[in-house]
């Protein structure tokens, strides 16, 4: 039986206070949350099923039907933001795996370099960039006329992602666009998965035999696999929502489901109509999200 004395229960107290420290830590950034996430969740919550106009003024009366009339109205929308952001993440992910594979393995000194290069878009911002591509593509720039020359204007028309050989206000250049936008946010995680893989792990596969191409798709894809799942949801979620490549590089028939959420919120004043677009673009990417998450198999997410 175990007697208990002052002593003890003086060096328990500490004890308590100690595991209680991580919870106090844990508080600035759930009051964050609070604030700035879940009450503006709630407000657009309760804007989704508002009816009236801006001159008489918006009231809550459960109007469920806003979803559905959306849906139904801007559904070409969703289904081109979810095309364009697919083809998005997947030439993010052929351009992004080969350059953190490089850098995680073969860049020796020059790794510092390559990274810096990798996160040097972030030092100006997204409009820029952006507006930057748009120079990049104009009619008759160096990269349309040396594409025009080479013929591949004509496939890429024949195939429906460009229009009269020019690449501005094609689908062709939103896809671009996103997909230099959003490329550093594939290779990060991507370079932080691949640069903790043992290395005696390659040497083990070539001690059996493993040519390049198998220890590649046996042991390197492998256990790769949490950075791409972190690539592949850190450039799909944000590029299914973007509205300014679509805005400054596509035309009308690009638009997609942001650009229709923000002239409904800065344009047309229609604020229940603009919340349930948002919330409708939520559902189906957290759909798509617990989908894709269940389908790759992994947990463990850089």
């Amino acid at each position: 039986m175990t007697t208990v004395t002052p002593d003890t229960v003086q060096d328990a107290t500490p004890a308590r206070r100690g595991r209680r420290v991580p919870h106090w830590l844990l508080l600035p950034g759930i009051l964050w949350l609070l604030v700035f996430f879940v009450a503006p969740l709630v407000y657009q919550a309760s804007t989704s099923v508002q009816t009236g106009s801006l001159e008489d003024g918006f009231r809550v009366t459960w109007h469920f039907a806003t979803y559905w009339d959306a849906l139904s109205t801007y559904w070409p929308q969703f289904l081109r933001s979810i095309g364009y952001a697919t083809a998005a993440t997947v030439l993010c992910l052929l351009l992004g795996y080969p350059l953190a594979y490089l850098i995680a393995f073969r860049a020796g000194r020059w790794r510092t370099l390559l990274m810096v290069l990798v996160i040097a878009p972030f030092f100006t911002s997204f409009l820029i960039r952006t507006l930057a591509w748009k120079t990049i593509l104009s009619d008759g720039g160096p990269v349309v006329g040396a594409l025009d020359s080479l013929h591949v204007l004509g496939l890429t028309d024949a195939l429906g992602v460009t229009e009269g050989h020019r690449l501005l206000a094609t689908p062709l250049a939103v896809v671009c666009g996103l997909t230099y936008n959003f490329l550093p946010f594939m290779i990060l995680p991507l370079y932080t998965s691949l640069e903790r893989i043992d290395g005696r792990l390659h040497e083990a596969a070539g001690d059996l035999y493993a040519g390049p191409l198998t220890t590649f798709r046996r042991v390197t894809f492998p256990l790769s696999m949490p950075g791409v799942v972190a690539g592949t949801l850190l450039t799909f979620i944000p590029a299914a929502g973007d509205y300014i490549n679509a805005e400054l590089l596509g035309s009308p028939d690009q638009k997609m489901i942001g650009n229709v959420v923000q002239s409904q919120f800065l344009r047309v004043l229609d604020y229940p109509t603009a919340a349930a677009l948002s919330f409708l673009l939520m559902a189906v990417i957290l759909a798509l999200v617990t989908v894709y998450l269940r389908r790759a198999g992994t947990e463990d997410v850089v």
